[in-house]
């Protein structure tokens, strides 16, 4: 009986490591997640090491060269100069930061709202559901980046209201997924005995439901990082996201649309940025949801 007893959490640890065995195997083999991987690794790297690694970080700053406006690509400046003599190479790799980090805060907090209001109506059900199912509906048939630039407007410029401003678009998918899910486990075994033995409602949900559907909840976040980054980037093209001189893609391309088509290296690598990062989000977002989600793998 003591053998049994030691062999199961063994068993279920060693059946657990075969499952990543398994799924980082079926990851390997798409080339196209293993490139979207790439990519991101690339973009934290240069999140993280960027303003140590640029080579004119005073521009950064605000520091201006009025007398290198416009240069085109070479050497000493790999993506040219910009109106105001600044590198964009600089600019665009500092801007990555504030990209990144922009678009990992809007997911996060769209899946934690979104979450918790999924959470109650599928797990309650009745008037509750209902109520908060029609809101969430009432959400959907807003357009998202219509909200958003709305709402950062009224809030003003500045990163803290871009995040709230396009989260308060974003979690309504989040809700709907959760709730699906939620509808469909708090009907298992394991979650009718915990309510047997008397556990609460925010017990059963925390400690048994939520745990067992984390993982479409990533796959959605990782698929939705590069959308939430090109929103961002929206916001700050259209002049209520980031302040300047903080460097930011979408305010650089905005700044840069003038100039075009005669300087078209001022806005054609900010737009290069976004579309890198987009894409290689997507593809690591469709490699996890091979590996993480086992109704999607082929």
């Amino acid at each position: 009986m003591s053998a049994l007893a030691e062999r199961g959490p063994a068993s279920k640890l060693g059946s657990r490591w075969t499952n990543w065995r398994r799924g980082l195997y079926r990851f390997r083999q798409s080339w196209l997640s293993v490139i979207g991987l790439a990519i991101v690794v690339l973009l934290l790297f240069a999140a993280v090491a960027g303003p140590w690694i640029v080579p004119y970080p005073e521009h950064v700053t605000g520091g201006i060269n009025t007398g290198m406006r416009f240069r085109p690509p070479s050497w000493a400046f790999p993506f040219g100069t910009n109106e105001l003599g600044q590198d964009v190479f600089s600019l665009v790799v500092a801007g990555t930061r504030v990209s990144l980090l922009a678009g990992l805060a809007v997911v996060v907090v769209a899946a934690l709202i979104g979450t918790a209001i999924g959470a109650i109506a599928g797990y309650r059900g009745g008037w509750i559901d209902d109520a908060l199912m029609r809101f969430t509906d009432l959400m959907l048939t807003l357009p998202s980046l219509i909200l958003a630039m709305a709402i950062a407007a009224a809030l003003g410029p500045g990163i803290p209201n871009m995040v709230f401003a396009i989260s308060m678009s974003w979690w309504p998918g989040f809700a709907r997924l959760v709730r699906g899910e939620v509808m469909a486990k708090k009907e298992e075994v394991y979650v009718q005995a915990a309510r047997a033995i008397g556990a609460g409602t925010t017990r059963i949900i925390v400690r048994h439901i939520l745990p067992n559907i984390v993982s479409p909840v990533i796959v959605k976040m990782s698929l939705d990082m590069g959308f939430a980054i090109l929103t961002v980037a929206s916001l700050g093209f259209v002049g209520i996201g980031v302040k300047p001189p903080t460097p930011e893609w979408g305010s650089l391309l905005s700044l840069a649309r003038g100039y075009l088509p005669d300087y078209w290296w001022t806005a054609i690598f900010p737009g290069c940025a976004i579309f890198l990062a987009v894409f290689g989000f997507n593809l690591l977002g469709d490699g996890l949801r091979d590996v993480m989600d086992p109704r999607a793998r082929r």
